[in-house]
Order: structure tokens, then C-alpha cells, then sequence
């Protein structure tokens, strides 16, 4: 009974530790947002995947999830509607439901590691709303597409890695 307390304990002082630093990162994205999202002292960059006004949904990048840690599948895909972007997760899509903490998260490989070691080289686009299912995430406009290949399902509380779907260009996005 004792480590079953212990390992709540860590779970929450993980959890309120990643909420303080979230927090920070958030605090320091609105006092400069121009900044790049892992540099707050960085220039603003270019990318390609510029937001596209409008108000039909336009594809910039998409990719299907393999397994990692635990079954995943179904595709992912990030859009741009009205100047906002979004990562949406298809009909298709499905991981294990043995997670008790599962965030969605965009990485700067092509495939993310088992566990993260750096904590600080990832974006967190929040919780997973649910197992399997369509799911729609927005894209803070800091975020630079530009410097991450891929989308992963992490658990945050066990540090591991359910699945993954490496990112590519949209066909639609090359004309951009």
C-alpha cells in the first residue's frame, strides 16, 4: 500500500511540476508572441504552413499512427479554418484505453522516443478526449509546423509513448 502512495504522490508532483512549467511557457508565449516556441528569445521564422484565411478547412500536413508502446491507429491531420490551426485525429483513429494520463503531442522527430528524457522538447496540445474517435486540437500560433514530424500519443504519468504518426506535407499544402 505503501509505493501504491508513493506512486500517487509522484504522479501529482509530476502533474503540478508540468502544470508550472506549462504555465510559464504560457506566460512567457503572451509577453513576447512573437517568439519561437521553445526559444523566447528566438526571431520570429517563416514556415510554409502559414495559416490560410478562409473558411474552409485546408490540409498542410497528415500521417497514419503506428503502435509504440501500445496499439495505435487511425490518421491524423493538422488544418488551418479561419486563420486558426488544428491537429484533427480521424474516425479511424484508436489507442489503448490503459492510459490514465494520455496527451496528444507534437514532436520534433519522426518518431518520439519510448520516454522522454527532455521534457522541453515537445509541444502539448492537451489531453487525449477519448480513445478512439474523431478529435479536434488547436494549434497555438507560435508554434512553428515547421520544426516537428511528428504526433504522438504520450502518457504523461507512465513517460511513454502509446503510438505515433509521422508528419508529411499535404498535397494541398505544396501550392502554399
Amino acid at each position: 500500500m505503501m509505493k501504491l502512495n508513493q506512486l500517487v504522490l509522484l504522479g501529482a508532483t509530476f502533474s503540478l511540476v508540468s502544470a508550472l512549467s506549462f504555465s510559464d511557457s504560457i506566460t512567457r508565449v503572451l509577453a513576447n508572441p512573437s517568439a519561437g516556441a521553445n526559444n523566447p528569445t528566438a526571431a520570429p521564422t517563416q514556415s510554409n504552413t502559414t495559416p490560410v484565411t478562409g473558411s474552409q478547412p485546408v490540409a498542410l500536413m497528415n500521417g497514419a499512427f503506428v503502435a509504440a508502446e501500445k496499439p495505435t491507429t487511425g490518421k491524423v491531420q493538422i488544418t488551418t479554418e479561419n486563420g486558426q490551426r488544428y491537429l484533427l485525429l480521424d474516425s479511424a483513429f484508436s489507442t489503448s484505453n490503459q492510459g490514465p494520463d494520455l496527451h496528444v503531442v507534437l514532436d520534433p522527430s519522426s518518431k518520439p522516443p519510448m520516454s522522454y528524457q527532455n521534457h522541453s522538447g515537445y509541444v502539448n496540445l492537451g489531453k487525449l478526449q477519448k480513445f478512439s474517435g474523431t478529435q479536434r486540437y488547436p494549434i497555438p500560433a507560435a508554434i512553428d509546423l515547421a520544426d516537428f514530424e511528428s504526433v504522438g500519443v504520450w502518457c504523461r504519468m507512465a513517460n511513454a509513448t502509446f503510438g505515433y504518426a509521422p508528419l508529411r506535407p499535404a498535397s494541398t499544402a505544396s501550392a502554399q
